[in-house]
């Protein structure tokens, strides 16, 4: 059986989107015949082992502020690995992991896989970029890495221009469990609500994701009080946990609730009517994928991957980035239309069942990671 170790800067109990992907992606993988186990980085209060969903977690050192921390992670890994003998890695990100990566190969000629997880002005590239020697290290990744998995066309036109070849570019989206991520009839909708303590009549706007300046939350809740004057009865659920948590809640209002951090927000989209997508960067939000799937409109920015997957008033509603005036539209929009909702919703559902179901991506990454070990 072939044996995968996935390189990752963090893991649950944190619930980004890159997070949640390799804990759901990784069993579907070793239902295929990999054995996998993830490498990751210590946080205080957690075991430095532990199995997860039947998957071993290893957490290593990295103390101290961010160059030495990221050395000593880099450092224990390569260690970590060798002990491990895996036939292939996947880095998930370009920058500590993708580094440990290359140096464990240098040592035992493994390939490499590696995702980046988000384009722009905060992803990997553009970081890299900007750091002493980066196109220098840019110019290695472009090199080492045995094949790049592509989640979206902004990141694929980055790594084109760093003149990465493009059969090395392998476009392999991210994906989410359909099957949990369903919609309910309205009797189970209303049982649902009751279960969480939401109002039934209520008309419930969701936000899922971290609470960082780049998820521009602000923007969501500076404009809930003009949109309860047009629609008293709405609700603004807020589930997340993040730096701007703090900030955030100083700056609620009547009608919005924070739920903090939830394991599986399932149930809380299907509870809901809108999901709101407001952020200023993005990869290709799992959040959003998790939120189509279960037959919301998903009202996003047009950023990262989000234009690869939705067409305005087709599957979903794009907005521009930090446009709040054209937010608030959306908004207003989508709460004063049920059947339009209901069309965006069917639409979404169907997109994802297409082209994004968790069980498609593990079956292309396995033949991915396949085509890697026979070459």
């Amino acid at each position: 059986m072939p044996r995968v170790a996935m390189l990752i800067q963090r893991y649950y109990p944190h619930a980004g989107g890159a997070e949640k992907l390799v804990q759901r992606l990784a069993p579907r993988l070793q239902t295929r015949g990999f054995e996998v186990c993830v490498v990751t980085r210590h946080e205080k209060g957690l075991s430095r082992f532990e199995v997860i969903d039947g998957m071993p977690v290893y957490r290593l050192p990295a103390p101290g502020p961010k160059p030495l921390a990221a050395a000593f992670y880099i450092w224990s890994a390569v260690r970590l690995l060798s002990k491990l003998h895996p036939d292939l890695i996947h880095a998930h990100e370009i920058l500590s992991p993708a580094s440990a990566a290359i140096l464990f190969k240098h040592f035992h000629h493994r390939p490499i896989v590696a995702t980046l997880h988000r384009g722009g002005m905060l992803g990997d590239i553009y970081k890299l970029k900007r750091r002493p020697f980066g196109m220098q290290r840019l110019s290695s990744l472009s090199r080492e890495i045995d094949s790049f998995v592509v989640i979206s066309q902004e990141i694929d036109s980055e790594l084109a221009a760093l003149r990465v070849l493009p059969e090395k570019r392998v476009f392999i989206p991210n994906g989410v469990d359909a099957a949990h991520f369903s919609p309910l009839s309205k009797m189970k909708k209303d049982h649902l609500r009751t279960e969480l303590s939401l109002p039934r009549d209520a008309l419930v706007v969701v936000y899922v994701g971290r609470f960082v300046v780049e998820k521009r939350v602000n923007h969501l809740l500076t404009l809930w009080p003009n949109i309860r004057r047009v629609f008293p009865e709405a609700l603004l659920l807020l589930i997340g946990t993040g730096a701007e948590t703090s900030r955030l809640q100083a700056m609620s209002s009547p009608g919005v609730q924070f739920t903090g951090q939830v394991d599986d927000a399932a149930s809380y989209l299907q509870a809901a009517d809108i999901f709101v997508l407001p952020s200023s960067t993005e990869g290709l939000s799992v959040s959003m994928l998790e939120a189509m799937s279960s037959g919301l409109p998903a009202l996003v920015t047009s950023v990262g991957g989000a234009p690869d997957v939705i067409q305005h008033n087709m599957n979903g509603y794009l907005i521009p980035p930090d446009d709040l005036p054209a937010l608030k539209q959306g908004l207003l929009t989508l709460l004063g239309d049920e059947a339009l909702r209901v069309r965006l919703g069917k639409r979404g559902r169907e997109c994802i069942l297409a082209d994004y179901s968790l069980d498609s991506v593990a079956m292309h990454l396995g033949a991915l990671y396949h085509n890697l070990l026979r070459a």
